[in-house]
């Protein structure tokens, strides 16, 4: 029997019922890598030595009656965190050789859970894209069609799950970084609540692994079904133990509904600041007949939704003053000499990078304020509705650009041209609020593309998003290998 493209849950399930050993996941795992990766270029840094060693000790663990969630299960890890012994470089040149001496500390949660680690997947560089290539390790294509970007910044993680190389895998996400590359690859993906999982270690080098409370960014799960979403998220989630892990644990509140036919879903497909294609507005309302025939109650417009113009010029603000924060001094310079010749009446999501670079600390303040009472807007919208099914993006997959300046990029929305980083607001929707999102597959482009669409859900409530992504997978498929 093929393992490859098996669930994390039916693996875990055979290794528990002996149908299969650890080593032999590991060794099949090993070799769908050295057969299909050449093409498909997603493990960056291969530990195959390390991996089936600790296949052995996971079947000779199980053996004397152990078991654990992911005991014995493989699985690969975005480039970006740091694994004692194998390099970190966030694809940037000058890192090539920085090699982190201890593990991430979702890391050490994956290994406490029994996993096997097959290795690193590839990142852009800085993870500032929504491709996924660098000098150090070239570019990684969609399994789909090689000609398109996988996604990024965890395009690695997507294209690798997508062609079956481990059953899980480990991302992270600030501006879609795990549900684009799940939404054009095919997967799924889970953004949880800012601060629910702890992030240490999973720092650009060479700075130190140090507990630090993240703005916009978190670190999730990525699988071929909801289930296994949650399963991951269930060994991520917590407090780091250096800091507020001293004090106090998480436990998650069950999903609102177990019934589909029980949720309240607010289903947007247009943003009043770039349309939506023609293939993911389909993929939207190919979810939202799916809820409406389960019985779920769907509306599409309610005075509670927060302003959408607004969320993405904050977002736009809080999103870029972090990117160029560590600007050289000169480049920085430039950056404000250009924003102060903006005119006052441009309001544009071009004016709003570049004025968000260079956010002055008592602007961040302002806009952190304005952030707070988009959060109470989402927690009035979420006392009438259980989730929100939006786009991540306005396209599927797109072509590989690798122009050095992406503000020069474009992205093609039905025939039409857009500024390159517009097509992030739906992914700012959930992050600027730190809200969960869980990016589902919902059917195919007419050029047989995967098209995905994300759940948004409550507050820490993340089990609520993910439960509802596991009732449409009954009702609208899931995850299928690239054909």
């Amino acid at each position: 029997m093929e393992w490859s493209f098996q669930t994390a849950e039916e693996l875990a399930a055979a290794l528990r019922a002996g149908e299969v050993t650890s080593v032999e996941l590991t060794d099949e795992a090993i070799a769908r890598i050295e057969r299909d990766d050449k093409a498909i270029n997603a493990i960056c840094v291969p530990d195959f030595d390390r991996a089936r060693a600790a296949a052995r000790r996971a079947d000779q663990e199980r053996a004397r009656g152990e078991d654990r969630p992911l005991l014995g299960i493989p699985v690969t890890v975005k480039e970006s965190y740091n694994i004692a012994g194998l390099p970190t470089t966030w694809g940037m040149s000058p890192q090539a050789n920085f090699m982190p001496t201890e593990d991430a500390v979702q890391v050490s949660r994956l290994k406490a859970a029994g996993a096997v680690v097959l290795g690193k997947t590839n990142v852009p560089v800085g993870l500032q894209d929504i491709q996924s290539f660098n000098e150090i390790y070239g570019t990684t294509n969609n399994p789909w069609d090689h000609g398109l970007t996988s996604g990024g910044s965890s395009g690695g993680s997507a294209a690798a799950l997508a062609s079956g190389f481990g059953a899980l895998s480990i991302g992270s996400d600030l501006a879609g970084s795990l549900r684009t590359p799940a939404h054009f690859c095919g997967i799924y993906a889970h953004k949880p609540t800012l601060g629910l999982a702890a992030t240490r270690g999973m720092v650009a080098p060479p700075a130190p692994p140090l507990p630090v409370d993240l703005d916009l960014a978190v670190v999730g799960p990525m699988a071929r079904t909801a289930r296994d979403l949650m399963l991951l998220l269930d060994v991520m989630v917590g407090p780091d133990p250096m800091t507020h892990g001293v004090a106090y644990d998480v436990t998650l509140p069950p999903a609102r509904h177990e019934r589909l036919g029980d949720f309240r879903v607010l289903a947007l497909e247009e943003h009043p600041l770039i349309p939506t294609g023609s293939a993911v507005r389909a993929g939207v309302n190919r979810v939202v007949d799916a809820l409406a025939d389960g019985g779920a109650r769907v509306e599409r417009h309610t005075p509670l939704l927060p302003d959408l113009t607004e969320a993405a010029m904050l977002y736009r603000q809080l999103l870029f003053s972090g990117s160029a924060a560590r600007f050289p001094v000169d480049s920085y310079e430039q950056l404000r000499t250009r924003a102060a010749r903006l005119s006052a009446d441009d309001q544009s999501l071009d004016a709003a990078l570049l004025r968000g670079m260079v956010l002055s600390h008592r602007d961040w303040i302002e806009a952190n304020s304005r952030r707070e009472l988009h959060r109470h807007g989402w927690r009035q919208l979420f006392a009438e509705f259980d989730a929100v099914v939006c786009p991540i993006t306005p396209t599927p997959a797109f072509p590989h650009d690798h122009n050095p300046d992406p503000l020069e990029r474009r992205i093609d929305i039905d025939g039409v041209e857009y500024p390159y980083f517009d097509q992030l607001v739906w992914a700012g929707l959930a992050t600027m609020p730190g809200l969960p999102a869980t990016a589902i597959p919902a059917g195919r482009s007419p050029e047989g593309l995967p098209v995905g669409v994300q759940l948004i859900g409550p507050m820490f409530e993340d089990r609520t998003p993910l439960r509802l992504a596991e009732l449409l997978e009954h009702k609208i498929g899931g995850f299928q290998p690239p054909r």
